[in-house]
């Protein structure tokens, strides 16, 4: 059984990216009304008959997320009776479930309903945090945690806030790149990193979609340098540690590979793929920084550990005295 769950695992993992690229593939080549405003059915029909790549790409989507959702589901399911003796086992289970359905939902209503493109920028969040929930399952069931040897692994408080903070900055990096998209301002500013850097400083000039580019150019911005800063940090202190180092050495690459493809969508004049990499690349970021916030919630936990001993020692000495 447990090599099944395994399984599960993965494919699921796998299929969650898809879903989120599949999301990310819809946004950008306009597919969002291929089906018109029918769902789950396609414009009405089990079987579309009139066929057009916004449909087939549209389609695909729900496809891929329809098999998926069988599986997350079913890697719960399994993950809760069989090792929900694991720590963090049951509650992971929970969350892949309830935000698969949720971030389904949401789709499901933007689809029939429509919605504005403040509330449609959520859902690639919501399926951000949907495919860390699985990813971290995953990790869990593989025992990445022991071939590591996290227990000996203790983070300092001051670094697990930084990485809380970081991870919450990042959701906010996140949804401004999701509205960039939603609201069709990929390509509003023809320069990079400014929006025009003949004159990089003409504010009173912008647009409103322009504000949004360089809105997320600037939080992004914030993201790579904040992320650098704390990648030499870790280095300094946590240097002989595996899943420190290796860790956070993989998150800084993918954030510099995040900031180079994010530049070259404008290079590029939007290219489909390296669009689709900028958001591949995130996904990787994000679930890098859902692992750290598992092993600091456990430091956390050591803390707890080593100060409630104390007490009843202190309650014993009042009450000698008394």
């Amino acid at each position: 059984m447990i090599r099944t769950i395994k399984w599960l695992a993965v494919v699921s993992t796998i299929g969650m990216v898809f879903i989120l690229l599949g999301g990310a593939l819809v946004t950008k080549t306009d597919s969002g009304a291929g089906c018109g405003t029918s769902w789950p059915l396609c414009n009405g029909q089990l079987v579309p008959s009139d066929i057009t790549p916004e449909l087939v790409i549209e389609l695909s989507h729900r496809l891929v997320s329809s098999v998926i959702g069988i599986t997350v589901l079913s890697l719960a399911v399994l993950s809760w009776v069989f090792i929900g003796h694991i720590r963090e086992v049951k509650f992971l289970s929970f969350l892949s479930v309830f935000f698969l359905i949720f971030q389904g939902l949401l789709g499901a209503a933007a689809v029939v309903w429509g919605q504005s493109d403040f509330v449609l920028a959520l859902h690639f969040g919501i399926s951000l945090i949907s495919f860390a929930t699985v990813f971290l399952l995953m990790l869990l069931i593989f025992e990445v945690d022991k071939k590591f040897d996290t227990t000996s692994l203790y983070i300092e408080k001051s670094d697990r806030i930084q990485i809380y903070w970081l991870t919450i900055f990042t959701t906010i990096v996140v949804y401004t790149g999701a509205l960039v998209r939603h609201v069709d301002a990929n390509l509003v500013c023809g320069s990079w990193p400014f929006c025009v850097n003949s004159n990089p400083f003409a504010f009173s000039d912008y647009t409103f979609h322009q504000w949004v580019q360089m809105g997320h150019r600037f939080l992004a911005g914030i993201l790579f340098v904040w992320t650098l800063v704390f990648f030499f940090q870790i280095i300094k202190k946590y240097r002989h540690n595996r899943v420190m180092y290796w860790g956070w050495l993989s998150t800084m690459i993918l954030i510099l590979m995040q900031v180079v493809f994010g530049a070259l969508i404008i290079f590029t004049s939007l290219n489909l793929w390296v669009a689709i990499a900028h958001a591949f690349f995130i996904t990787c970021f994000f679930g890098n920084l859902s692992y750290f916030i598992l092993l600091s919630n456990r430091s956390a936990k050591q803390d707890v550990k080593v100060a409630i001993p104390h007490k009843p020692h202190i309650k014993t000495e009042i009450k000698n005295e008394i």
